[in-house]
C-alpha cells in the first residue's frame, strides 16, 4: 500500500512539474523538512537547507519570468525536457520499497511523461493564448498554471489519491479540447 501512496504523490508532483518546475520541488523540500513527506535513499538531498536556498531562488525567478511577454513562450521551450526530468526526479524520490530498477522504470515513463503531458498542455493554452490576444493575457495563463502547481504539488503530499482525480479530470479535458480543435481545422481544410 505504501507503494501505491509513494507512486501516487510521485506522480502528483510531476504533475505540477508540468504547470513549473520548481515550485513542486521546492513544496517538497519543505514537505521533506518538516516531516510531512519521506524521500527514498539517496534523495535526501532534496530535505536539505541547501536545497530550499536553491529551489526557492529558482522558484522566485521561474515565476517572475513567467510574467514577462516574450520571455514566457521562449521559457516554454526549454521547460519541456526540463519538467520531463523534474517530474521523474521528483516521482522516483518519493516511490518507497519498491525495486531500483522498477522504480525508475514507473517514475520516466509515469512521472516523466505525466510533467510532459501538463507541461504541453500549458504550453499550448499559451501559445494559443499569445496568438488570440498578443501576449496580453500570458499573464493570467501564468498565474493559473502556478496556482495550478501550488494546488497540485500540496495535494498530491497530502491526498494524492485525490491529487491524481484532478490529474484525470485535467486529462480528459485536454484530450477533449485538443480533439475538438483537430476535428475543426480539419473540417475547415476538407470543407472550404
Amino acid at each position: 500500500m505504501e507503494e501505491l501512496f509513494g507512486i501516487m504523490t510521485g506522480i502528483g508532483l510531476a504533475a505540477a512539474c508540468g504547470f513549473r518546475i520548481f515550485v513542486p520541488l521546492l513544496l517538497m523540500n519543505l514537505a521533506v523538512l518538516f516531516g510531512y513527506l519521506h524521500v527514498t535513499p539517496g534523495f535526501e538531498w532534496i530535505g536539505g537547507y541547501s536545497a530550499t536556498i536553491t529551489f526557492g531562488t529558482a522558484t522566485v525567478l521561474e515565476i517572475l519570468a513567467y510574467y514577462i511577454p516574450w520571455l514566457d513562450n521562449l521559457l516554454d521551450a526549454i521547460a519541456s525536457p526540463v519538467s520531463i526530468i523534474a517530474g521523474a526526479v521528483a516521482t522516483a524520490s518519493v516511490i518507497i520499497d519498491m525495486p531500483y530498477h522498477l522504480k525508475w522504470i514507473v517514475a520516466i515513463i509515469a512521472g516523466g511523461g505525466i510533467a510532459g503531458f501538463v507541461q504541453g498542455a500549458t504550453g499550448a493554452i499559451r501559445a494559443k493564448s499569445t496568438l488570440l490576444t498578443g501576449g496580453l493575457g500570458n499573464p493570467l495563463i501564468a498565474t493559473l498554471e502556478l496556482v495550478g502547481a501550488i494546488i497540485t504539488a500540496a495535494l498530491a503530499i497530502v491526498v494524492p489519491i485525490l491529487c491524481i482525480a484532478l490529474i484525470v479530470i485535467f486529462g480528459f479535458i485536454a484530450v477533449y479540447k485538443a480533439g475538438r480543435f483537430f476535428f475543426r481545422s480539419t473540417t475547415r481544410r476538407q470543407h472550404p
